[in-house]
């Protein structure tokens, strides 16, 4: 019970710090900052690895499984990542929300913190029922390694786009509350006439924190596929979640141009759900998951990289068709013609 004790009042000590302190004052997150927090966040997540692997190797934490501190660390990394992964599709959502109910920049990171705690709640609850369930009824793995299966073919499969206001959450909070029709500075609430009203800010954070509920569904299961154990499971969750806020403002502009990264994804969730459907009949060991999960992800880097790299480079054919323009127009010794631009014209005029 100490370690979890000790393990919320480090969340809520770092989360205090982050808002109460370094971002007292809304403004926009730049992308060094971004870049700052997020390799912060990175080898903080590293650090409690240390501290994991001391845990279960002198049993400062309840060990049901008779894991060992080197099982332990795998365990936690290989879930870290697995989140980790999971959450770039969750930053790609969130940056369509943000976009659909034209959030400013300087108020975006105060959504995400308060959004942070909403997870914790949302995910706690999450974890401790379905590892009660599957300790309890072991068939339920192979029901949770169907549905990642499924969720990858889904994810392959289907390409909608994101709908925030389809949202049945956006009625509730209508009907309860009435919204402003602008942002009322960082401010979740307003006084209006002696009515507490919404604000839009206040609607996006809900829409938000719905969603990372959904994308819960997914990810939570999958770790589940890693380990069972609720410290491991809870802990290497949180972590990739607190780090995904800051990875949110480095990758928001450009993960699209990633485009092999959503195949990559699939592979990850794939994996993982055959992996949960055999962890009655075949053991693959910690450290394999871990190497397929990373490699999956520098693989679809990489080839996001070199297909924008090679589309961007002209071909033979584009480059004989080039010289051959050129050719022509030094033969006839005319100049080509040249398109002014509105600018030139104006100044010309």
């Amino acid at each position: 019970m100490a370690i979890w004790i000790g393990f919320f009042a480090l969340v809520f000590i770092l989360l205090a710090l982050d808002l109460g302190v370094f971002n007292k004052n809304p403004h926009a997150i730049t992308t060094r900052e971004a870049m700052g927090w997020t390799a912060l966040w990175v080898s903080l997540s590293l650090l409690f690895g240390v501290f994991v692997f001391f845990a279960y190797q002198e049993g400062w934490v309840s060990n049901d499984d008779g894991l060992s501190g080197q099982a332990a660390v795998l365990k936690y990394l290989t879930g870290y990542l697995v989140e980790q992964s999971l959450s770039m599709d969750n930053i790609f959502v969130i940056a369509m929300i943000f976009a659909y109910f034209k959030v400013p920049r300087q108020y975006q990171h105060r959504v995400l913190f308060w959004g942070i705690l909403g997870a914790l709640f949302f995910r706690g609850l999450m974890i401790g029922l379905g590892v009660v369930l599957i300790k309890k009824f072991a068939w339920l793995t192979y029901v949770f390694g169907a549905f990642l299966l499924y969720s990858a073919y889904k994810m392959w499969a289907t390409h909608e786009g994101v709908h925030p206001n389809k949202n049945p959450v956006i009625k509730w909070v209508k009907r309860f509350f009435p919204v402003t029709k602008n942002f009322e500075k960082e401010h979740f609430f307003v006084r209006r006439k002696h009515i507490l009203a919404a604000t839009p800010l206040f609607v996006a954070l809900i829409v938000v924190e719905t969603t990372d509920v959904m994308f819960a569904f997914d990810s939570i299961p999958a770790i589940f596929a890693i380990t069972t154990d609720p410290f491991l499971v809870f802990t290497s969750n949180i972590f990739a979640i607190l780090g995904l806020r800051s990875m949110y403002f480095v990758l928001a502009s450009i993960i699209d141009k990633f485009r092999y990264l959503q195949h990559a994804l699939v592979f990850i969730l794939a994996y993982v759900g055959v992996k949960m459907l055999l962890v009655h009949h075949v053991e693959i060991p910690e450290w394999l998951s871990l190497a397929v999960i990373a490699l999956s992800l520098c693989i679809g880097v990489v080839a996001s990289v070199w297909r924008k790299s090679s589309a961007e480079t002209p071909t033979d054919a584009e480059l004989k068709a080039e010289e051959g323009k050129n050719g022509e127009h030094s033969l006839s010794g005319k100049e080509p013609k040249k398109q002014l631009g509105k600018s030139e014209i104006r100044a010309g005029s």
